[in-house]
């Protein structure tokens, strides 16, 4: 596949010519899409498979490209290199840009796209040692002007009226969900991960990721380190969220710690935020995993163990049959209910009535969101999870009334709330993460909590290895 390398002339992307015979092309991949098949029109009952991909070699010039032939080569080609990997293109044809087909394609600078076949063409990867150092650091150039981005607040704030909207988001990576599986109706096999963004304006804005290369590229970011240039991803309203999203699409092209003076400030912002903790403060009250999902069952040690010293999972579900030890319902109201920004999700001061965050975009017109935010130890014969966080709707669910209402009880009520959980079982759902700012490394985020029966525990604690 390589040997015929030497001998071809590398053009630049920028230089090339229809029909041009025996060339090649270098470049670093920048885009790239999943493995399909399409019938064959020539051969009746067989089906040809592709992929296509997105090539740069200079700040200006990037082309597309599409890999044809038979399914086992299609997919040995397709595995051969991802996104980031220089390469060295041979002898592709070279043909004018059809509309009609590059509508599903990134917009490209020139005016080509280049046909690759299994019987004339091959693909070769440079090992990192090999690779340009001016290819690398094109990479991180997006394929669109630095400042042609919409802030996440933009979108938000126009809510419906951007959607399906094609447009460029700069934006830092907040996290990574976890990759759902799915076969549809007609058998085929996807994926589907939400990664979540945020930036001086927007605490939280989902990305969806369908395509496998995508989810691959994905795994690789670091979360609240990562800036990301998107370029051409749709947003849309989710009706579900009741919130604008966005979509990775086969357009879609994203660029990982741009090269900009933009993605510099908002790199230099979310380190100074991130250690502020209220990243922290909003993950644990913006959990929306389906309760559903949650079922493998676990003894407060199991959890702890799970995520003390594994640098491969920082979060764990589960559920856990305990005893709720402290549950301090009946201390100062300033214990058990805050007042929060509703922007940052920094704490609002009672006294000053301001958002104690002083780069706030909310301040001086504050919106504040008031919710429960208890902590709380949960025990079994294991061991204890001390500070359990207890907040939100989560909480208003568990004590069968809102943050509201609560403050109506009387001081007899509140204890007699507090002593129809203290000390009994209950069948607890939650999130176990770790924390380094935590006294023992981990963190705990419940996220439902009800009064276990007699049977259930034991039905549920049988197949636990005690």
């Amino acid at each position: 596949m390589t040997s015929r390398v030497s001998a071809r002339a590398v053009v630049a992307v920028c230089d090339l010519q229809p029909n041009s015979a025996n060339v090649a092309v270098v470049g670093v991949v920048i885009g790239k899409t999943d493995m399909k098949s399409f019938p064959d029109r020539k051969n009746i009952g067989s089906e040809r498979y592709t992929f296509s991909f997105t090539v740069k070699d200079s700040p200006d010039y990037f082309i597309n490209a599409s890999f044809w032939g038979t399914g086992d080569y299609i997919h040995t080609m397709s595995s051969l290199f991802r996104i980031g990997d220089c390469v060295m293109i041979e002898n592709p044809l070279i043909v004018t840009k059809d509309p009609e087909k590059e509508r599903f394609c990134p917009a490209t600078s020139s005016l080509y796209r280049l046909l690759l076949t299994e019987n004339h063409s091959a693909v070769k990867v440079f090992p990192d040692r090999e690779a340009d150092p001016r290819l690398i650091s094109i990479f991180h150039l997006p394929v669109k002007d630095n400042r042609d981005f919409f802030s996440l607040g933009d979108i938000v704030a126009n809510g419906q009226s951007l959607d399906g909207n094609v447009l460029n988001i700069l934006a830092v990576l907040q996290s990574v969900g976890e990759t759902k599986y799915f076969t549809t109706s007609d058998g085929r096999k996807g994926q589907r991960c939400e990664v979540k963004l945020f930036d001086e304006t927007v605490m939280s804005f989902c990305l969806i990721c369908w395509d496998m290369e995508t989810v691959k590229f994905v795994q690789s970011w670091i979360p609240r380190e990562t800036v990301l240039f998107i370029a051409d991803t749709r947003v849309t309203f989710d009706s579900f969220r009741k919130s604008m999203v966005a979509t990775v699409t086969s357009k879609t092209i994203i660029t990982v710690n741009p090269d900009s003076k933009e993605a510099e400030l908002l790199f230099r912002y979310a380190k100074e935020f991130s250690e502020t903790g209220a990243l922290d403060d909003q993950e644990q009250f913006g959990d929306h995993v389906s309760l559903d999902s949650i079922s493998d069952v676990f003894t407060v040690t199991q959890l702890k163990l799970s995520i003390q010293g594994n640098d491969k999972q920082d979060c764990i579900y589960g559920v856990t049959y305990a005893f709720i030890t402290i549950l301090n319902l009946d201390a100062s109201v300033s214990k058990v209910i805050r007042s929060r920004c509703a922007k940052c999700w920094f704490q609002v001061t009672d006294e000053m009535q301001r958002c104690s965050n002083p780069a706030c975009p909310g301040n001086p017109n504050l919106e504040i969101t008031t919710g429960f935010d208890l902590l709380v130890d949960i025990t079994d014969h294991t061991g204890t999870l001390k500070s359990c966080s207890l907040s939100g709707t989560a909480a208003e669910k568990t004590l069968g009334c809102t943050a509201e209402e609560f403050l109506q009880l009387t001081e007899p009520e509140k204890t007699a709330l507090k002593w129809k959980f203290l000390l009994e079982r209950c069948k607890i759902c939650l999130k176990v993460m770790s924390s380094p700012k935590s006294r023992n490394g981990i963190r705990g985020n419940i996220l439902s909590c009800t009064l276990a029966e007699p049977l259930e525990v034991r039905q549920a604690l049988s197949s636990v290895a005690l």
